[in-house]
C-alpha cells in the first residue's frame, strides 16, 4: 500500500432514495414581502432588490440592499408572493438558511436578517462574522 493513498471509496446505486425539498436560500415574512413591493410600486425600472454583503465594520462584514434592473448571471434569484429579491454570488453561502424580515418602530424602520450562519456580532447590529 502506497503512503500517498488517502481512502479506498466506494460507489452504489441507491434505487428508493427520499427526495428532499430544497431550501430557499433567503426566506421572506410578510412584512418584508409588503416593503418590497411598497419600495417598487413607483420603480418601474426596477425587477427587484439585490442582497449582498461586504466588508466593513468593526465585526468583518455587513449587507447591503440595493435595487436592480436585471438579474447577473451568478444571482441567486428568490421570488415570493410576487416580489423578486437577488442574492449576489459573494453573499449566497453567508445568507443560506437566513429569513429577511422588516421591523418598524417608533424611531427607525429597517429590514432585519435572521440568519443563522452568524458566529458574532458587533454591538451595534451593524457587521457580523460567521
Amino acid at each position: 500500500m502506497s503512503a500517498s493513498m488517502v481512502a479506498r471509496t466506494t460507489v452504489r446505486a441507491v434505487s428508493k432514495r427520499k427526495i428532499l425539498a430544497t431550501r430557499a436560500a433567503l426566506t421572506l415574512t410578510p412584512p418584508a414581502v409588503n416593503r418590497i413591493r411598497t419600495l417598487l410600486e413607483n420603480k418601474p425600472e426596477y425587477i427587484g432588490l439585490k442582497v449582498g454583503v461586504r466588508t466593513r465594520g468593526c465585526n468583518g462584514m455587513t449587507y447591503t440592499l440595493d435595487f436592480t434592473k436585471q438579474k447577473d448571471q451568478a444571482d441567486e434569484e428568490v421570488l415570493q408572493d410576487g416580489v423578486r429579491v437577488f442574492i449576489e454570488k459573494k453573499a449566497q453561502l453567508t445568507l443560506l438558511g437566513t429569513e429577511m424580515d422588516f421591523v418598524e418602530s417608533k424611531l427607525s424602520s429597517e429590514f432585519v436578517f435572521n440568519n443563522p450562519n452568524i458566529k458574532g456580532t458587533c454591538g451595534c447590529g451593524e457587521s457580523f462574522n460567521i
